[in-house]
């Protein structure tokens, strides 16, 4: 299989991996592989008749892949060692969206999602949902736990699978309109949820389906396109259609999980004031947008693009990618807040030479 020559592609989809390290970019002509901080192209593979959206499996040769090229009701395992497809799985209805784990492959469809063993392909679970077109499915990508949040069986709930010595089901009603995004940290403690209104983000304890914070995007009607926590879960970006992204500071109770047998949070510094901590004696008398917890940090970009945020490796910085092919690593004050600095800028869809100190490894 050649490399793309031509790079005048139109993007399809962006992802991060899971642990935020790498970035897949399905477009017309193929897939580019990049590495997010710092920044990196891997390499760029050429489709006739493109991909719809690649999922990379941490930072190995191994992707999910599906539509353009591919019928749009098959998964495909694709090894870039050997340029070849070495699994794949059909359906009855399109593939909308997929995740994966070391030990699973997570297939979104339209009502249903259903759960394979990665090793042979054997189905495990099988999840019914509400109407699904976003795809929306997020999972913990720890070895040491396994939970998958998704679209409940309700507008605006949200269903937690505890996938540990027994499996769990939580129903958490998380808001009164339709659930547009999630999030949830790597270990599955933590999910985030936000509405089609964008107005709010609510933080819950995966475990037991308790809220634990609600922070305030704005107060007009927006969508939020990506939600993403810290690796400490310390902090949580958001990404909207207003072309502003948002960091929140977490004031998360470790304890709150303790006593149900998970390992706490190690201790962090305090956190900065709450931008609403000045008002918060008034909260149950002015309106709730007042008493509301609202970001710290912001980075202003275009309006109406979509973006997707992560954490960076580095400390307070966060990495953001667009639609345009834009590629954006920003830092944040985590004391003073205020707009983000700009650290780096990069168009994706322009070619780059791929540094030697850059690969893929070959173990998953």
């Amino acid at each position: 299989m050649e490399e793309v020559q031509n790079t005048e592609n139109t993007l399809n989809s962006v992802t991060f991996n899971q642990d935020a390290t790498c970035i897949s970019a399905a477009t017309t002509t193929g897939i580019i592989i990049l590495t997010a901080s710092p920044y990196n192209e891997l390499f760029r593979r050429q489709f006739s008749g493109g991909i719809s959206a690649a999922h990379m499996l941490f930072r190995c040769q191994l992707l999910a892949i599906f539509g353009g090229h591919f019928p749009a009701n098959k998964l495909m395992i694709f090894d870039d060692n050997k340029s070849s497809c070495i699994g794949e799985l059909t359906f009855r209805s399109p593939v909308i969206s997929a995740r994966l784990r070391r030990d699973r492959i997570i297939v979104v469809l339209a009502k249903k999602i259903l759960v394979y063993n990665f090793i042979d392909l054997k189905l495990v679970h099988l999840i019914e949902t509400v109407e699904n077109p976003k795809g929306l499915c997020e999972v913990s990508c720890a070895s040491t736990s396994f939970v998958l949040i998704c679209p409940g069986l309700h507008v605006g709930q949200v269903r937690v699978e505890n996938y540990g010595s027994s499996r769990r089901t939580k129903f958490i009603s998380a808001h009164g309109s339709k659930i547009n995004c999630l999030g949830l940290t790597t270990d599955g403690r933590f999910l985030a949820t936000a509405s089609t209104k964008g107005t709010l983000i609510r933080v819950f304890n995966a475990l037991d389906g308790t809220l634990l914070q609600e922070v305030r995007r704005g107060t007009d009607k927006a969508e939020i396109q990506s939600i993403a926590f810290s690796f400490d879960a310390r902090w949580l970006a958001a990404s909207s259609d207003r072309g502003t992204i948002h960091v929140f500071s977490l004031k998360l109770d470790s304890g709150s999980i303790a006593n149900n047998g998970l390992q706490s949070l190690p201790q962090q510094p305090s956190s900065p004031r709450s931008p609403m901590s000045s008002i918060s004696f008034m909260k149950g008398v002015l309106p709730k947008y007042f008493s509301s917890e609202w970001s710290l940090a912001q980075f202003h970009l275009t309006e109406g693009i979509r973006y997707i945020v992560a954490f960076g490796r580095q400390e307070s910085t966060v990495v953001i990618v667009g639609m345009d092919g834009s590629y954006y690593r920003c830092k944040f004050d985590p004391v003073s807040g205020g707009e983000m600095t700009q650290l780096e800028f990069h168009n994706f869809l322009k070619p780059q030479e791929p540094s030697r100190d850059e690969e893929l490894t070959s173990e998953s």
